[in-house]
């Protein structure tokens, strides 16, 4: 770990917009995210049981020079590390994942005392250096023993979810506050059962659909369970999502466009919002929802705040012999991107903020990730200077200034990610963090984006103190 300290303004910003702080309230949440299996390793410790990811990870073919979570950032014992990095950036919450198969590993029945025990030490830490710990109880890795019993397109697991999730609150919910049931169920149901790319690895339509609607309503069942153990718990749901625009003016595109829109957007916000699944979707997709009375009330929990993920906009084309939903994205030429072949498009973030308020009345909204990949290269002296990711990151603050600016009840924002790490199927390539992670030696050194977001919070607290 680097012991220089952060010094907040060693970043020149003279070349970026400006940044509209006061239109950010004072109790902002200025923070970083990570989750369990992208950092913690210790997979096969203190009674961890193996999750989906495991299986799929070291199955060949699956990931990017067949990397694995076994080590990642060895955050499991390295937490003291990485809580006193947070709170030299200066941020005030961090955003975490349990690991459902460290606290239960049978999926369901009883606790693991020593997984428990594991996020009560890292809950107190914490809240030691002055940081809101925010849980989120579901960020892609299933237990490996639910799998074997059907996984999500099961109603079972929907139940086993609340359980663990009552479990959890039980033992952290007199410190933790902020509560995500779900971290994008896109990415769960269709990336990992309709397009086969993240665990658990199947290309099944019928299977995706019914694991979307039993992960919306493992949410509803989980809020209900977090806030019966835990009174006062804020309880909102995370989305990863998209402004989509057509290819062109054609009939066929704008009609592909709508599809995408329903596909990546309105089939996860509709039902949590009351309104059920989207009619046009459901004839697109020709799949019976598995649905019983009084599930869409449920799937309906009031939520206290909702998490909007953010990394890319799409433009589509019709594909009327592609999978559903029928729609392909493309690359516009002579854009910027990441490295991650990602467009480039802080105006999205704004965007999709004015949406998430105007359109479905959002009372109070987080940025829970929002971030970019691009090749890092340490110099000679250590540092590691990333100037396209300090400008992604000012971009983007800027624009959900904007959209506080404009009556988006926006309430915080959530680097991803504080730690490189284990980026999915795309291994240890690709690298979102703030912090640089030399994977061989656990060498933790905070890039110059990560001094620029250091920046950036002292500005705003400057500048609210200056307006006592």
């Amino acid at each position: 770990m680097t012991t220089e300290p952060i010094r907040p303004g060693r970043t020149d910003v003279s070349e970026h917009q400006p940044i509209d702080l006061g239109a950010l309230p004072r109790d902002f949440a200025w923070g970083t995210a990570t989750s369990a299996y992208q950092i913690e390793g210790a997979v096969d410790e203190d009674g961890r049981s193996p999750s989906i990811w495991d299986t799929f990870a070291h199955a060949p073919g699956n990931t990017a020079g067949g990397d694995h979570g076994d080590t990642a950032c060895d955050h499991y014992h390295r937490w003291r590390e990485d809580v006193a990095l947070m709170r030299d950036l200066g941020t005030n919450a961090y955003r975490f994942s349990v690991a459902w198969p460290r606290v239960v590993p049978g999926g369901d029945g009883p606790a693991n005392p020593k997984g428990l025990d594991f996020y009560d030490q890292l809950t107190d830490a914490l809240l030691a250096a002055g940081i809101e710990p925010s849980v989120t109880l579901y960020h892609w890795d299933l237990p490996q023993a639910l799998q074997d019993r059907g996984g999500w397109p099961e109603r079972a697991t929907a139940e086993h979810f609340a359980a663990y999730a009552a479990q959890v609150a039980e033992r952290l919910g007199d410190r933790v506050t902020q509560w995500t049931t779900l971290n994008e169920p896109l990415c769960s149901a269709w990336i990992g059962h309709l397009e086969g790319k993240m665990a658990p690895g199947l290309t099944d339509l019928t299977a995706a659909v019914r694991a979307s609607y039993h992960l919306l309503l493992g949410h509803g069942l989980a809020a209900q369970a977090i806030r019966a153990a835990a009174p006062g718990a804020r309880v909102g749901i995370v989305n990863n999502l998209s402004t989509v625009e057509p290819a062109s003016g054609s009939e066929a595109d704008l009609a592909a466009a709508r599809r995408m829109d329903g596909h990546v957007n309105r089939w996860w916000l509709d039902p949590v919002h009351g309104r059920g699944f989207p009619a046009d979707m459901r004839e697109v997709y020709g799949v019976d929802l598995p649905e019983r009375p009084g599930d869409l009330t449920t799937i309906a929990a009031p939520l206290d705040w909702l998490g909007l993920n953010y990394y890319f906009p799409q433009y589509v084309t019709d594909d009327p012999d592609g999978p559903a939903p029928r729609a392909r994205q493309i690359d516009r030429p002579a854009v910027a991107r990441t490295g991650m072949d990602w467009e480039v498009d802080a105006n999205g973030i704004e965007t999709l903020l004015m949406r998430l308020t105007e359109e479905y009345g959002a009372r109070r909204l987080h940025v829970t990730e929002n971030g970019s990949s691009y090749p890092d290269a340490v110099a000679p002296d250590g540092s590691v200077t990333d100037p396209e990711r300090t400008a992604y990151l000012h971009a983007h603050l800027a624009a959900c200034a904007r959209a506080a600016h404009r009556g988006a009840p926006l309430a915080g924002y959530y680097a991803w990610s504080l730690l490189d790490n284990f980026e999915w199927a795309y291994g240890y390539d690709k690298r979102f963090g703030l912090v640089h992670v030399d994977f061989a030696s656990q060498l933790r050194t905070v890039k110059a984006s990560g001094r620029h977001y250091a920046s950036v919070i002292e500005a705003h607290r400057a500048a609210h103190d200056e307006g006592r």
